[in-house]
């Protein structure tokens, strides 16, 4: 028999990382809509600075984000699928706010662990706050570099 060799669930979990990832990276403030494609309506979402339950709310802290930065854009590289409906992406943010860095580009690394079924329903990001926010506000940023030296 011809064609390509069947899909196992681990590599179906790797088909729907990148799929996610590559609609996820094409997110902008004026496509919020289809963050109803990515994630399912009970959807709960956290990171270190935010816990969000639901879809509405979802997009309402998308929109606030989006209309607050500029230059957004996530760059994945790591696509790991632990077992069906479960697994991790590894990604680069750049971005750019106005009052944080003196308005040039900040670059954060992180993980989102995703868990799904036909969407998203559990999605929580692991980075660094520090290097994201507090380290680039006026004075606050001083002395975490300071304490970071301190400590090296």
């Amino acid at each position: 028999m011809s064609g390509s060799p069947p899909t196992t669930a681990l590599g179906d979990a790797g088909d729907f990382l990148r799929r996610f990832a590559y609609a996820f990276a094409a997110l902008d403030a004026h496509n919020l809509q289809r963050l109803g494609e990515l994630y399912s309506a009970d959807v709960l979402f956290t990171d270190p600075l935010h816990e969000i339950r639901g879809l509405p709310a979802l997009r309402d802290y998308f929109a606030q984000l989006y209309a607050h930065v500029s230059d957004l854009r996530f760059d994945f590289h790591g696509f790991d699928a632990v077992r069906k409906g479960e697994g991790y992406l590894r990604w680069t943010l750049r971005f750019s706010h106005p009052r944080l860095n003196r308005g040039r580009a900040i670059q954060v690394e992180g993980c989102s662990h995703l868990l799904w079924h036909n969407k998203v329903h559990y999605h929580r990001d692991y980075f660094d706050a520090g290097a994201l926010l507090y380290e680039h506000l006026p004075l606050l940023g001083r002395i975490i570099h300071w304490l970071k030296g301190r400590l090296a």
